[in-house]
């Protein structure tokens, strides 16, 4: 009896172990498969993400290709455009007066010729008319493109005054500029007021008796600076205060005449020069500063004049971007 006692209690410890060794494997059980549904949620999330990190992915790599074709054609049509503007400069260098040219009319003679971007609004000028030669720094509305298609225009017009009209007179030169500059611009559709500054010269081949020449200039904005041999002041001729170009209260411009003696040098320049900015404070550099620089280097040939008038302007430029065109035309007698 005792035995029989023993072996049920015995019995029911082993049921009682058995069953909650159960209840701990179904609760394991339970856990494993709510881990399992989790882990099938969190794949079906991942897939997803997948799935959306791949359309991005896919978005981002045809954006990518978009922009590289995209920037092939802005290479391609900045190249075409490149071009063109080189081309433009062959043409606009074409038009200026070859060096050649001007070494038989004057012995001693500079340009500093510096356009802003690949061509340029300033141009300077010369022709020789019976016993005159005639010659211009002039400075177009604008500079790149848009200044050199008003360059090409305003050439003409100094051209076909001289040639066509025969004038040789500065101010009636340049009125008749006027009228041809004004002329070509009223055929477009739109009201055009672009035209030029200049410094324009006639000077005579053959000199006096006391070895001088006769010049005449007229002026348009720009002026003439004479400095006289063994001067320390610039003689300086003032332009009318109009443009070759539409202008209210239009009048006509005025020629001056002055003798010119051996060893005078004369300069005619754009505006560009003295209105760059630069040096210690960003501030332009005037006309005050370019008159006393002129004046220091006047022991100097003409050559060595470019080099510093050259070199001053880069130096006060420094890292800032050039302004506008210069064109600096300078002769010595």
């Amino acid at each position: 009896m005792e035995n029989s006692e023993s072996n049920n209690k015995r019995l029911w410890e082993i049921n009682e172990q058995i069953y909650k060794q159960k209840k701990e494997l179904d609760e394991q059980l339970k856990a494993i498969e709510i881990e399992r549904e989790q882990l099938k949620i969190d794949k079906e999330e991942i897939q997803r993400n997948n799935a959306k990190l791949w359309e991005q992915s896919k978005a981002i790599h045809d954006e990518k290709e978009r922009i590289n074709k995209l920037r092939l054609e802005i290479e391609a049509k900045h190249k075409e455009i490149t071009d063109s503007i080189v081309y433009a400069e062959r043409l606009q260098k074409a038009i200026l007066p070859q060096s050649k040219v001007i070494d038989q009319a004057l012995e001693e003679w500079f340009v500093l010729y510096k356009p802003k971007d690949i061509v340029s609004g300033d141009f300077y000028w010369f022709q020789e008319k019976n016993n005159k030669s005639i010659f211009a720094a002039a400075d177009c509305t604008g500079h790149g493109v848009p200044g050199a298609m008003v360059s090409v225009i305003c050439n003409n017009g100094l051209n076909r005054s001289v040639k066509e009209f025969n004038l040789e007179d500065p101010g009636l030169i340049l009125d008749k500029t006027r009228e041809i500059v004004i002329e070509e611009f009223e055929k477009s559709h739109e009201e055009v007021k672009d035209g030029m500054d200049i410094a324009l010269v006639a000077l005579d081949k053959e000199t006096d008796a006391n070895g001088s020449k006769n010049l005449s200039y007229a002026g348009a904005h720009n002026p003439l600076w004479i400095i006289r041999n063994n001067s320390n002041e610039v003689e300086e001729i003032k332009a009318d205060k109009q443009p070759v170009g539409k202008h209210i209260n239009a009048t006509n411009f005025t020629s001056h005449a002055v003798k010119i003696h051996k060893g005078d040098t004369v300069y005619l320049f754009s505006d560009g020069y003295v209105d760059q900015f630069g040096g210690d404070k960003g501030k332009k550099f005037k006309s005050s500063n370019f008159r006393t620089l002129i004046l220091s280097i006047q022991d100097k040939s003409l050559a060595e004049q470019k080099d510093i008038i050259f070199k001053t302007f880069e130096d006060w430029k420094g890292g800032l971007e050039q302004l506008d065109d210069v064109c600096v035309f300078a002769f010595r007698i």
